[in-house]
């Protein structure tokens, strides 16, 4: 409890959250949890994307990102590509003023230091900046938290990200390549530490048991999204979707043609015309699509099947959290490596060069050892536990000096 005289400290959370992304979302859940249940005496408000859908859900006032509500949109007329200058200046102010507002500011998760996805500088880049520049004048410790970073060749985003970085007051990252990844690009991470992405630390339901050897093959969940290549994608990126979508579809016809239920899942909701694409090609009773609005509904449904085959990184997280064997179809370095972290990094197909015959032999050879891998994966589950609970220490160390103070006098002898 907060003293009657004490004023509670003030949290805001920032991203691209509410916006439609599960994954977001999940690093967002994670973060309240901790809060709640380590510090319920603070006080917490977000900047984000969707400000109504994270008051709605997680019943936290929000504020809206952007003042200008085509952010996202491309402009093509003057008076278009005008208000979103304009945006760009006002953001200034209001990024600031909300800041102020703040004794601590959260980025929770996400790939908030990466380009593996077309990206513009002068989207959240810029808006990251923003929110880091004004934390170091205002004096408000923004902390980035367990975040996902990658080497980026566009030099006016690499350099935003670079000082968004080097004026947080806390980093870490939720895997070795993303800390390498900022080293390289100028930024000292001689104290940031590595550990585990904050979807790691939500309840997961039980997996299903292995099925009898005797009995007919399970269900397979298969988790799409509308992947159109990298930033450096963008002149081939329509040639990236057709090699993916026509991969995954032979891949989907194959399995019904040997009589396995075949579940679509999302991780953001501009994936549904991919699912509505697949549905329209294969046209078979036994391929269903599910409509997830959380990390848990993701799980309940991965929970529930033999086996997954997945690319959204969040995606992937489920599956394993869940003990499900998993394939994973990795459009960046972060996947490979998750999905090494978590001993299966033998089953691995590139995203961008989707070969269906051998993304069904390698689906084969993870059914055949799934006893196995998921005996590996409670095993791996327990360890990246453990680890998040020294990530939200030591998070509370660094931003709640007090608290920690106070809970190493509780824990004294």
């Amino acid at each position: 409890m907060t003293p009657a005289n004490e004023t509670p400290v003030r949290v805001g959370v920032f991203g691209l959250l509410g916006s439609g992304n599960l994954g977001n979302d999940g690093s967002l859940e994670a973060v309240l949890g901790y809060l709640r249940a380590e510090h319920p005496e603070v006080v917490v408000d977000a900047l984000c994307g969707g400000p109504e859908a994270v008051t709605t859900r997680f019943g936290i006032p929000a504020t809206r990102l952007h003042w200008y509500r085509g952010e996202y949109r491309t402009a093509s007329r003057a008076s278009a590509i005008a208000a979103k200058g304009l945006g760009k200046l006002v953001d200034v102010f209001r990024t600031a003023a909300w800041v102020r507002r703040h004794d601590v500011v959260i980025v929770p998760g996400m790939g908030v230091l990466e380009a593996t996805l077309p990206l513009r500088p002068w989207g959240f880049p810029y808006s990251l900046f923003l929110l880091c520049a004004s934390g170091r004048l205002l004096r408000t410790r923004v902390a980035l938290v367990s975040v996902g970073a990658a080497t980026i060749g566009n030099r006016p985003t690499r350099a935003l990200v670079r000082w968004s970085a080097r004026l947080a007051a806390y980093r870490s990252y939720r895997d070795a390549q993303s800390r390498d990844a900022m080293r390289a690009m100028g930024v000292d991470t001689a104290r940031d530490e590595v550990y585990p992405d904050l979807a790691f630390a939500l309840p997961s339901p039980r997996a299903s048991a292995p099925s009898d050897p005797s009995a007919p093959p399970g269900p397979v969940c298969v988790g799409v999204m509308d992947f159109h290549g990298g930033n450096d994608d963008r002149a081939r990126a329509h040639e990236i979707y057709r090699r993916y979508l026509d991969g995954t579809i032979r891949f989907v016809r194959a399995l019904v043609e040997e009589g396995r239920a075949v579940r679509l899942l999302t991780g953001d909701e501009c994936d549904a015309s991919v699912v509505a694409a697949i549905l329209d090609a294969v046209n078979s009773p036994l391929v269903t699509a599910a409509e997830p609005s959380s990390l848990a509904d993701l799980m309940k449904e991965m929970a529930a099947a033999d086996t997954v085959v997945a690319i959204r990184y969040h995606n992937l997280i489920c599956a394993l959290k869940t003990g499900t064997p998993v394939l994973a179809l990795c459009y960046a370095a972060k996947s490979d490596a998750l999905m090494a972290e978590m001993g299966l990094g033998a089953y691995c197909h590139p995203a961008r060069e989707v070969d269906a015959d051998r993304l069904l032999e390698q689906f084969r050879a993870l059914e055949k050892r799934s006893a196995e891998l998921r005996q590996t994966l409670t095993e791996r589950n327990l360890a990246a536990a453990r680890r998040l609970e020294h990530q939200f220490n030591s998070l509370t160390a660094a931003l709640f000096p007090a608290a920690d103070h106070a809970h190493t006098l509780r824990k004294a002898p």
